[in-house]
């Protein structure tokens, strides 16, 4: 299996498991493979179970202490409109 199967394979299953670059990241640190994150898809019938999403991270957070943050997205607003919108959501008293 050359490099741009898994390439593909794991593209794939960031597709379908709607995740992140950080989430895939978080995924291959606990050795997950990305069959087994396509295995893991929640079915409707499922709705107890957590979405692949999720369900990484928490096994991420379990292991390691802390999780990954995508880089692409800081945490902090970007432009003064963002920065205005954060600061007026912080006074709404519910």
């Amino acid at each position: 299996m050359g490099k741009n199967k898994k390439n593909i394979d794991w593209s794939e299953a960031k597709k379908r498991c709607r995740l992140t670059q950080a989430d895939i990241h978080m995924a291959k640190e606990l050795g997950m493979t990305p069959k087994s994150l396509v295995k893991n898809i929640p079915s409707p019938s499922q709705s107890w179970k957590a979405p692949v999403k999720v369900w990484v991270r928490d096994l991420y957070e379990e292991k390691f202490g802390k999780v990954k943050s995508n880089p692409d997205k800081g945490d902090e607003p970007k432009t003064k409109k963002e920065q205005k919108t954060t600061r007026m959501d912080d006074n709404l008293p519910f």
